[in-house]
């Protein structure tokens, strides 16, 4: 991505995966195959979860289809409108290694399976998050000073527009596993 350029997502746990399947047809909606994705997010050494994630760098090393990708979100306006930054490497461990010596800790492991597809200038994303669930992102890259608040409204009205049961949730995945792994 580009410098200034942000990516904005609505997320939603899926009550009915049939149905989005569905509604997602409806609209013309095709998803890829199923690829599994390996991350390991990290934060910055002095963030703990329950402190604010708006402004804070944190990464994420994924394995997805035998290639490494590390990537860097900062979030904006909230934890779903984040200046991203992404790249492959060749080498997961070196890479988790210099992610560490950059001050950063790994916190969760997210494992998922996930489908794709485009609807508009929008991706979405259909994902089994072991732990966690079945959700569905819709995401927008957008360029320059456009509020990222304000086009998760207009995602969130396409979500709603689809017509079948989703609850909306604000959480990243790896609150989302952490919360799920947490001793009762």
């Amino acid at each position: 991505m580009a410098q200034g350029t942000q990516e904005v997502e609505v997320k939603y746990r899926v009550a009915d995966l049939a149905a989005l399947e569905d509604a997602l047809v409806q609209r013309g909606v095709s998803l890829s195959a199923t690829i599994r994705q390996d991350d390991q997010a990290y934060a910055e050494d002095g963030w703990s979860y329950g402190n604010s994630k708006i402004g804070v760098a944190f990464a994420r090393l994924r394995t997805q289809q035998g290639r490494h990708l590390f990537t860097v979100k900062k979030p904006l306006d909230n934890e779903m409108a984040c200046l991203e930054h992404e790249t492959e490497v060749a080498d997961r461990e070196q890479m988790h290694q210099a992610v560490v010596a950059m001050g950063f800790y790994p916190t969760v492991r997210i494992v998922k399976t996930r489908r794709t597809g485009v609807l508009g200038d929008m991706s979405i994303c259909i994902d089994e998050v072991e732990h966690a669930g079945v959700f569905v992102e819709i995401e927008r890259t957008v360029h320059g000073g456009e509020s990222g608040a304000a086009v998760q409204q207009e995602l969130d009205a396409v979500a709603r527009s689809l017509g079948v049961e989703l609850e909306r949730t604000t959480d990243t995945y790896d609150s989302l596993v952490r919360a799920a792994l947490a001793p009762a």
